[in-house]
């Protein structure tokens, strides 16, 4: 059994969180946002070269997304379970530099692949990069915020993940009219590749500096008192954190599936929205591109700061549960307008719906972070926060590309039925995603609740 902590207040920061200035707890949430936005750019700019990659690599719909999920997300999740443990007693900043590097290298290693293999092989290490990141950002921003501004830095953070994928669709719309032609280009070095890879060169150099960067963020830890250090070197044995997971599985379960199924449809929509405006409305990959990036881009911070501030309004008014109302509301939202707008006949039309689609995906993430941090005790958050990505992002990684192809290639059996595919997906998954929320939600007011009043590591009843 671990020693007890005393939590979070709601109107104050934790004594570790005394430790840093405001301000320098605002320059943490800007530097691990700009890692954001570079690890989402080498994440995604992959999603509008699916039309080279077919060409030169001959292909299929199916394939390609496990590029796009399978490859990147089974080490991104697996790994997030040791990095978790050495989150909770390492110095995160080192940490989010190492893996900053690894997967700007690992970027750039993609731009080299000469084969499918080569290219998933690469992907994988993309992702084993990008692990270190989420359970590093989630452990320092909980630790620096108290509860009542907590949503708003982590919707701050979660900007990255739409600015990112903005980024990735504008620069591959701008680079790829310049480099998508057959045949091979020559770079002294690396020797022979496709036109398109050059593409992962432009975006993973970047990415070092990112890493250059993570080191100025301040570590709490290793300014603290010598009883606060002497807390965090005590290892979390991952035993003790299962038992605290299980005895409050309801809850943790509805958070991890609840978003989960969520996260699927919209890996599902960057996936494949420009393959769909492509091939149902005859966009070139430069049009959609610039369309995608620009909506992504500017309404998806739009939508996450909105639940943030939502999420930190409800709180102020009492409701314990309000992440999840916000999570419910964004999937109620993508229901409507995610299963609408591949259905409906004009391009323009499809465009206009495109804006609340955009808003209403990226409402729920600040608030699904900020419930994960509020559901685990603070010494056990990027151990719990690993394995709560490792189910969203498995799960959405894998099952959110893969199901619109596999229902494009074996159900539909035609390439111009994406349509229908990105629509079903849309409403299957934000329908399970409201009602796993919701069927999580007393659960959560009792864990979160029980949380507050003992001050614990070890809220060891069943919620």
């Amino acid at each position: 059994m671990t020693t007890p902590l005393r939590s979070e207040s709601t109107d104050s920061p934790s004594a570790r969180s005394r430790l840093v200035t405001p301000a320098q707890a605002w320059y943490a949430v800007a530097i691990l946002t700009i890692a954001n936005v570079s690890g989402f750019v080498d994440r995604q700019i992959l999603n509008l070269l699916v039309r080279p990659i077919k060409r030169d690599l001959h292909v299929t719909d199916t394939e390609v997304s496990l590029l796009m999920g399978l490859s990147f997300v089974v080490f991104y999740s697996l790994l997030g379970l040791p990095i978790g443990r050495w989150i909770d007693r390492g110095h995160r900043p080192r940490i989010v530099a190492l893996g900053a590097a690894v997967w700007s290298i690992m970027t750039m290693l993609t731009g080299t692949a000469r084969s499918y293999a080569h290219l998933f092989i690469a992907r994988i290490g993309v992702g084993a990069g990008e692990a270190t990141l989420g359970p590093a950002a989630v452990s320092i921003i909980a630790e620096q915020f108290p509860r009542k501004t907590l949503g708003v830095a982590m919707s701050t953070y979660m900007m990255g993940t739409f600015l990112g994928s903005g980024v990735a669709y504008a620069l591959s719309a701008f680079v790829v009219g310049r480099v998508d032609k057959p045949g091979l280009v020559h770079l002294p070095i690396v020797g022979d590749v496709f036109p398109w890879q050059l593409v992962f060169f432009y975006v993973g150099l970047p990415g070092l500096l990112v890493a250059l960067l993570a080191l100025t963020i301040r570590e709490p830890r290793a300014s603290g008192t010598r009883v606060l250090r002497d807390e965090v070197s005590a290892r979390v044995p991952f035993a003790d954190v299962w038992r605290y997971m299980r005895a409050n599985a309801r809850t943790i379960g509805a958070l991890s599936f609840g978003f989960a199924c969520s996260a699927s449809v919209n890996y599902g929509v960057g996936a494949w929205l420009a393959s769909f405006l492509i091939r149902t409305h005859e966009f070139t990959e430069v049009r959609a591109g610039l369309l995608i990036g620009v909506l992504t881009a500017t309404l998806g911070p739009l939508g996450v700061v909105l639940g943030g501030r939502l999420t930190d309004a409800l709180s102020k008014r009492g409701y314990i549960d309000a992440p999840l109302r916000v999570g419910m509301l964004g999937g109620l939202g993508m229901l409507i307008f995610a299963g609408l707008y591949p259905l409906v006949p004009s391009a323009i039309f499809a465009a206009a719906l495109l804006v609340p689609v955009n808003i209403f995906a990226a409402m729920p993430w600040g608030a699904a972070n900020a419930a994960i941090a509020e559901a685990m005790p603070p010494r056990m958050r990027g151990q719990g926060s690993a394995v709560y990505q490792l189910v969203v992002n498995l799960m959405a990684g894998v099952l959110g590309p893969t199901a619109v192809a596999l229902l494009t290639d074996k159900v539909f059996r035609d390439p111009l039925a994406l349509r229908y595919s990105l629509s079903l997906s849309a409403v299957v998954g934000m329908t399970l995603a409201i009602a796993l929320l919701a069927w999580g939600r007393p659960a959560f007011r009792v864990t979160v609740q029980r949380l507050r009043d003992t001050g614990t590591d070890e809220a060891d009843n069943a919620a």
